[in-house]
């Protein structure tokens, strides 16, 4: 799974979401190291719903837009958990080997 999958899955774990609140929320997320174009967001989105760890939820018109809200199925809230498990055990092994890292005797 794609970071920017991760990131837009874990914005929808809360609830329904629509596009431009789901950019924030990977903004939020990532802590601003992750800034999704509309572009790539909708492709991420359209993958996710191809996959079915992703459906529409409901559209709305706000200010005269149409707005799509998108939310997490339970085979998407299952991925994320999956992948959530194996990137903390990875973190968790990194952290391991830092901590018995030692530093390789230099010349003197």
């Amino acid at each position: 799974m794609t970071e920017q999958a991760f990131l837009v899955l874990t914005a929808l774990a809360e609830g329904p979401c629509h596009g431009y609140g789901i950019l924030g929320e990977v903004g939020e997320l990532s802590e601003g190291r992750v800034r999704l174009k509309v572009g790539t967001l909708y492709g991420v989105l359209d993958r996710l719903v191809g996959e079915g760890l992703v459906e529409h939820d409901r559209e709305e018109v706000a200010n005269g837009r149409l707005r799509r809200y998108y939310r997490l199925t339970g085979a998407g809230r299952d991925a994320l958990a999956e992948q959530a498990r194996h990137q903390e055990a990875t973190a968790r092994a990194a952290q391991d080997r830092l901590r018995a890292w030692r530093p390789a005797a230099g010349p003197a």
